[in-house]
């Protein structure tokens, strides 16, 4: 793992961050942040390299609007449900497993269709691997890529579906990073992604996210996080949009390598401290 060795720009330091996360030894920690109210930065590792997990359903739902916008599809056309996708290893078929997977009504749905609105929704706020495929075969993985490419989000890399598990071991993985991430979803914030209706869309996608143990869980109760988590072996990551009241957002990217897989509540800790760090730092001015 890589030393901790902070980043920091236009004079904004938070030094309690900084010892906060010196404890965690053996882990890496990546923190991006960038206050829309101030123009204040922050980065601390943001640009390690890492399996982005389930974050990387963002630029999948960045694609799909745009192909909406573009009219290539309706967000009200119906999808059949399968579970039979290809690798992109040697081209042979794979499935997903429930047990690997976050949301599961769809599994029982096989055969059956939805749409790609309900299936957009499904792949957000459930985090759901099965949505996020068959949305992916919808629109190609290639134009997930270049989607992330036209929008110059540098260190973002979608090659393959999930769980293609053929493709991983041979090391074909998507990557990206926390600054990557944030910058994505600041382009997201100020409404320059397909169109300001549709950052709108996807902003309220991503409030409506379930999994809430991470940037969200130590905030005041009134602050709005429109987010999304991931989470693959020893990877966890949030990446949010921040909304505390009577001021603009601030986006945050949190990404950590290193905490057992098997008990995922220290990274969820450990995000949530950090994330309340910041927040009384940023917006309480304590510290």
């Amino acid at each position: 793992m890589l030393s901790l060795k902070p980043s920091l720009s236009k004079g904004y330091e938070l030094k309690s961050l900084e010892k906060f996360i010196t404890q965690f030894e053996g882990k890496t920690i990546s923190v991006a942040l960038h206050d829309l109210e101030t123009g204040k930065e922050l980065y601390i590792n943001a640009d390690v390299m890492m399996h982005p997990a389930s974050t990387m359903k963002v630029p999948v739902m960045m694609e799909v609007f745009r192909q909406t916008q573009a009219g290539l599809l309706s967000l009200d056309d119906r999808l059949e449900i399968y579970n039979s996708f290809t690798s992109i290893a040697d081209g042979s078929t794979f499935t997903l497993e429930e047990a690997d997977d976050s949301e599961l009504m769809l599994y029982q749905r096989i055969g059956e269709t939805e749409t790609i609105r309900e299936l957009t929704r499904l792949m957000i706020v459930r985090s759901s691997n099965l949505a996020s495929n068959l949305l992916m075969d919808k629109v190609t993985t290639a134009r997930v890529d270049a989607v992330v490419k036209e929008y110059r989000i540098a260190d973002m890399h979608i090659i393959r579906e999930l769980e293609d598990k053929k493709a991983l071991s041979l090391n074909l993985n998507n990557a990206t990073s926390a600054r990557s991430s944030t910058r994505m979803l600041k382009l997201i914030a100020e409404g320059k992604v397909v169109s300001q209706h549709a950052c709108e869309e996807m902003i309220r996608i991503l409030l409506g996210q379930e999994f809430n143990e991470s940037i969200p869980a130590l905030l005041p109760a009134d602050v709005k996080v429109a987010h999304k988590t991931g989470w693959s072996g020893k990877f966890f990551h949030d990446i949010g949009i921040v909304y505390p009241p009577n001021r603009k957002p601030y986006i945050l990217s949190l990404f950590t390598y290193g905490f057992p897989g098997n008990d995922a509540s220290q990274a969820h800790n450990c995000m949530a401290e950090a994330s309340k760090i910041i927040y009384k730092e940023l917006v309480e001015n304590i510290g």
